[in-house]
């Protein structure tokens, strides 16, 4: 008879990777990485989403998860951006 752990073992890991929202940058812009490698750099929550889509990672819910840590603020700050544009 097979061992189910052996067996989930071959299978691959099922561990997801550490992935992380850092602090904004001056511009409100936040990096996206997963290790040591950077998956992308966000300027909205929606980019996170398709940063991590584009990477393989599907995050249903980039806000939700504990997969994700947010650095410098949680998924609501992007200081520096704002959906009001003024001309100059």
């Amino acid at each position: 008879m097979a061992d189910p752990a052996r067996a989930a073992a071959a299978a691959g890991p099922t561990e997801h990777p550490h992935i992380v929202v850092h602090s904004p940058a001056l511009d409100g812009s936040r990096r996206v990485t997963s290790g040591d490698e950077t998956l992308g750099v966000a300027s909205h929550l929606d980019d996170v989403s398709e940063i991590l889509r584009l990477a393989d990672l599907y995050v249903t819910d980039v806000e939700g998860t504990d997969l994700i840590e947010w650095q410098g603020g949680g998924p609501e700050d992007w200081p520096g951006l704002s959906e009001e544009h003024h001309e100059a």
